[in-house]
């Protein structure tokens, strides 16, 4: 079967041969005679998948001994709210806001932490920049500073997590990393918590990844549910409530996908962080010589996971969407509130499919110039 690329910016293409090896299985799972959508979460069957996705991931991301690994439900979304009611303890909290997902992030906040205080944006450079770590305005004192460290719809990523103890803030940085987890390392001395959907470069959505400092467990306000209380979640090893069993199990064959994969002497995430930084240059290198398309973001803060980009003339959009799904190439039309198009190239997505992309682009401007 000859398929399309791929380019949704979520849920998104998940490798083929994790599709593959889940669909062998679907029936039965190493002779179990069960499904996993059929197993119970605490028999020793699915208990198996559980521990060896945990591990496995752990080992990716290179995630020290003191933090949880948590798989939880809700996405990002249900986050938003998750995250100021374990950590805020009804305090001010810190937003860096760099796109539409901080903006939701910081909205939210407000309902239970006493301020979502905004200590920098980019609204003025209508999302296209991040404003200078130097110039944040961190409040004394902060529960915890919140930054979306890859704008899925803007487009802007933070290729280095901020410092925050060199900004003179003691606050635990909280990093929503739905849109790039697993495209590359992440510095945990920075990080207190992160989260993320796992639909865009893990699995299927439906299940949430939360990795959290264990210093920071214990603070749930008393209104959080006992089901979304971090540590409640630690204590049970992600099984006080019935976790998501196939997103975890789906997650789990793609993190085994992950570690096969290998660029030169690389291996694992650091081999797909170099795939993604070439293809990802292909792409911008393709798009700044042209004069028929436009990428707008700042170089130094391009996503390398979704790429937003214009025709000048946008009477064209719809030709151009059209030919790109002839040519087998989908899910390219941007969001509604910013328009335009969007690659998103996870690590699901091949270096030739960028190539088939920029084939057509420059097949469509010839053919319309």
């Amino acid at each position: 079967m000859n398929r399309p690329y791929n380019f949704s910016a979520g849920p998104a293409a998940i490798p083929e041969e994790v599709l593959q090896q889940a669909a062998a299985q679907m029936l039965d799972w190493n002779g179990s005679g069960m499904g996993v959508m059929e197993m119970s979460h605490r028999g020793k069957e699915f208990v198996s998948i559980y521990e060896a996705a945990e591990a496995d991931l752990r080992e990716l991301l290179a995630v020290p001994a003191n933090f949880k690994i948590l798989f939880m439900q809700g996405g990002g979304i249900a986050e938003n709210a998750i995250v100021p009611m374990n950590l805020s303890r009804a305090g001010v909290v810190d937003f860096v806001v760099t796109g539409s997902w901080s903006q939701k992030s910081a909205k939210e906040a407000t309902k239970y932490a006493s301020e979502a205080h905004i200590a920098a944006t980019a609204k003025d450079s209508d999302y296209t920049t991040i404003p200078a770590a130097s110039g944040w305005q961190l409040s004394r004192g902060a529960s915890y500073v919140h930054i979306c460290s890859n704008e899925t719809i803007h487009g802007v990523e933070f290729h280095e997590l901020p410092d925050l103890k060199a900004l003179g803030s003691d606050a635990p940085l909280v990093i929503d990393f739905s849109s790039h987890v697993a495209s590359r390392a992440i510095d945990w001395s920075r990080v207190g918590l992160a989260f993320g959907g796992a639909q865009k470069n893990i699995g299927p959505a439906g299940l949430t990844i939360v990795i959290v400092r264990e210093d920071l467990l214990g603070h749930a306000l008393p209104i959080c549910p006992s089901a979304f209380d971090y540590k409640t979640v630690a204590d049970n090893g992600s099984m006080y409530n019935t976790p998501p069993t196939w997103g975890i199990y789906v997650a789990g064959l793609t993190f085994q996908w992950l570690k096969r994969q290998k660029e030169g002497d690389l291996t694992g995430v650091a081999a797909m962080e170099a795939r993604n930084i070439a293809k990802a240059d292909l792409f911008y290198n393709y798009v700044d010589q042209s004069a028929f398309y436009v990428n707008k973001i700042a170089e130094n803060c391009r996503s390398r996971m979704n790429i937003p980009f214009f025709l000048r003339d946008e009477s064209r959009n719809d030709a151009f969407l059209a030919g790109a799904k002839q040519a087998g190439l989908l899910q390219l039309k941007g969001h509604k509130s910013v328009g335009g198009m969007r690659a998103s190239i996870y690590n699901a997505m091949p270096i030739e499919g960028v190539q088939a992309l920029i084939a057509y682009m420059q097949d469509f401007e010839q053919r319309q110039a």
